[in-house]
């Protein structure tokens, strides 16, 4: 990580402290009290401030200065991106997230009796809505001008359409025969590249008053890089190591999860493969051992090979867009770090 990019991202964490200590427990009871300091926690402390630096950037670009104004925005998004994590968390049923407990399981593990594991799971639910909630409330805040702030709030409600249309899209690939590439790529788009990159990128510029070339040009820009994104994260939610990127590489292979990845190695199995695939992929029973025979399987039908090219070719395509874009110099500069560190990232 730059100087920079630690900069804007202390800059960030400071504003949700300080957000956060204004929007304490409104009950005088130690247990709500708690459930809040999980909360401000799980916000807190872990996650790579990944939209709130693009949203930082996307303003710096279309001419914006370094102000407190920005990076207020910016930090809404990543209320915005704790609440949705919460909530994906408990749909996956993961025990893991930036390698502790995930917020669910810590509320189940407060309380050692029956019906904790449902408490936990109704407590996420409730704890990631308010973080979404205080998103809304720390964007409308900011204090920049009204227009400019309206044109990014319907870019800002955008985005939370597309991302929940997306992980609708990914719930339903669990019951369906089996997503093809196209189809998991349609998911990635809408719940990863649009959200992550494009529309942070999009809100900034909004703010900072961009015209619609700009806007254009972050989209150009941003879908390709944010496809990338979410490829390797794919690549590492299955071949990465937990104790590097806090999550379990068990997991989406035990929930089934309907990645390019898998869609590709699909597509090119032998029969006695695919029924291998078919048997243990979204197998809850699923062993490190089995685990190991498919990951062998997803390289030997050119699954992990095809994706890794893919996820060259977005970067190829972004940063084209980057070097036609016009935009502020250090915003180019950083955000072609940014490129390099979100695709070739290893956690």
């Amino acid at each position: 990580m730059s100087f920079t990019q630690q900069y804007v991202g202390s800059r960030i964490d400071r504003r949700l402290t300080g957000f956060l200590e204004t929007w304490r427990a409104p009950v005088a009871d130690p247990d709500v009290e708690a459930a809040y300091k999980l909360l401000g926690d799980f916000i807190l402390n872990g996650g790579k401030r990944i939209r709130p630096q693009l949203c930082y950037w996307g303003w710096r670009g279309a001419g914006g200065g370094d102000c407190d104004e920005i990076i207020s925005a910016a930090a809404a998004l990543e209320l915005c991106h704790a609440g949705l994590l919460i909530h994906d968390d408990i749909m996956d049923g993961s025990e893991l997230r930036r390698g502790r407990a995930t917020v669910h399981r810590n509320l189940a593990g407060l309380y050692d009796r029956p019906g904790a594991d449902a408490f936990g799971q109704a407590g996420g639910i409730l704890l990631g809505t308010l973080s979404l909630a205080w998103s809304d409330t720390l964007l409308s805040s900011c204090g920049v001008e009204p227009f400019r702030l309206r044109a990014a709030h319907h870019l800002f409600d955008a985005m939370r359409t597309e991302v929940i249309s997306g992980q609708y899209l990914d719930i339903l690939a669990q019951l369906r025969s089996g997503a093809s590439v196209e189809e998991a790529l349609m998911v990635i788009r809408f719940k990863t590249a649009k959200y992550t990159v494009e529309r942070p990128l999009q809100i900034g510029g909004a703010l900072a008053g961009a015209s619609m070339g700009l806007l254009e040009s972050y989209s150009r820009f941003g879908l390709p890089l944010g496809e990338a994104f979410q490829l390797r994260d794919d690549v590492l939610g299955t071949f990465g190591s937990e104790s590097v990127t806090g999550k379990s590489a068990l997991d989406d292979l035990r929930e089934g999860k309907h990645t390019v990845l898998f869609a590709h190695a699909v597509r090119h199995a032998s029969p006695g493969q695919l029924g291998h695939l078919r048997r243990w992929h979204g197998n809850s029973e699923l062993t490190e051992e089995r685990a190991g025979e498919l990951r062998q399987i997803l390289r030997e039908t050119g699954a992990l090979a095809k994706v890794e090219e893919m996820i060259e070719e977005r970067v190829r395509e972004a940063v084209t867009a980057l070097a036609e874009a016009r935009i502020e110099a250090e915003a180019a500069s950083a955000l072609a770090l940014l490129t390099d560190q979100l695709a070739h990232r290893t956690k």
